[in-house]
């Protein structure tokens, strides 16, 4: 994710930066160093961004799914079936 979010923000920035440079009519020289400039920044900017991301979704899909097994869990302590049962049945 952390690559995906890198590539999308570098190559808008560096897009923008080169756009800027053909309306304003400005040195293709400079507006190359610039828009290079740019996108090494916002890469690293969407690198941080994605591995925030990542995580926090990772955290939340993960407590979720831990939820929803202790709720599971409880149910079925909860009408009387525990694994002792099914070791005695197979």
């Amino acid at each position: 994710m952390s690559r995906c979010y890198g590539l999308a923000l570098g190559s808008l920035a560096m897009a923008i930066v080169m756009i800027r440079g053909a309306i304003l009519g400005e040195n293709a020289d400079d507006v190359a160093i610039e828009s290079i400039v740019a996108l090494v920044v916002f890469i690293l900017i969407g690198l941080v961004a994605g591995w925030i991301a990542d995580h926090l979704i990772r955290d939340a899909v993960e407590t979720g799914f831990r939820k929803r097994v202790d709720w599971y869990r409880q149910g079925l302590a909860d009408a009387g079936y525990n694994e002792t049962k099914t070791n005695e049945a197979t």
